[in-house]
């Protein structure tokens, strides 16, 4: 008796299931680094501690997700093309995790900063920020689903778009130092913020690597187009 399509099935819906847990994760992750920027922007302590108190369950589903996957491949015996899915799905959940961290420490700054004397302007620049990554992220994981490399492609093409808004902050920042040097702390925590944004689209950008490598079979050929200046500085000037 041929058990392949019984098989096949049964993969299909464990694979299913571990998407959707994907996609909740991001859904999770986007709204954290959103409300995050609107702690900042509002200077509204309660948001920022909710943030960092949910970042456990981003944690947590990271952690579901690896059990799922581990035993999918205990139970499944996938094909070569299916583990590379199951792996595909541990790398991105990785990069979910990493980005929720990020949204975490956005938060702890914000608290910080709601103590500080603001910065004008800075706020509403690093929210239409975080607002551009979270639409790499979505569409990166869009594309997962839908296994659309076309669609991964525009997601790395616009990481430099995220890349020249982080250069214009760190220059904005530059100046309000120089000008006054009461800016300083501020400013330096108004740069990591904006610096683990920056972050967040890498790992966006990673994401739709993945897809590529998913679909294809293979990384993208070109390294990926980059325009943060900053990575040019001294190790420490970050």
């Amino acid at each position: 008796m041929n058990m392949e399509p019984h098989i096949r099935s049964a993969f299909d819906k464990d694979l299913e299931g571990v998407q959707a847990l994907v996609m909740k994760m991001g859904g999770l992750v986007e709204d954290a680094l959103l409300q995050a920027a609107k702690a900042l922007e509002t200077r509204d302590d309660d948001l920022a501690e909710r943030i960092r108190a949910g970042d456990r369950v981003i944690d947590e589903m990271e952690e579901l997700v690896h059990t799922e996957c581990a035993r999918i491949i205990a139970l499944r015996a996938p094909t070569a093309s299916d583990l590379r899915t199951v792996l595909t799905v541990m790398r991105i959940v990785g990069s979910l995790e990493r980005s929720g961290d990020y949204a975490k420490n956005l938060a702890k700054r914000s608290l910080v900063l709601a103590q500080m004397q603001p910065i004008s302007g800075s706020a509403g620049s690093i929210t239409r920020m975080a607002r551009s990554v979270v639409g790499l992220l979505k569409d990166s994981l869009d594309a997962f689903v839908a296994r659309d490399a076309v669609l991964a492609e525009d997601v790395r093409r616009r990481d430099a778009e995220v890349d020249q808004m982080y250069n214009a902050l760190f220059r904005e920042f530059l100046t309000h130092m120089m000008e006054d040097p009461r800016n300083i702390t501020a400013c330096m925590h108004l740069h990591f913020i904006a610096k683990n944004i920056e972050r967040v689209g890498d790992h966006a950008t990673g994401i739709a690597e993945q897809v590529i490598y998913l679909v294809k079979g293979r990384m993208p050929e070109e390294e990926r187009p980059k325009n943060d200046v900053t990575s040019l500085l001294p190790r420490g000037t970050e």
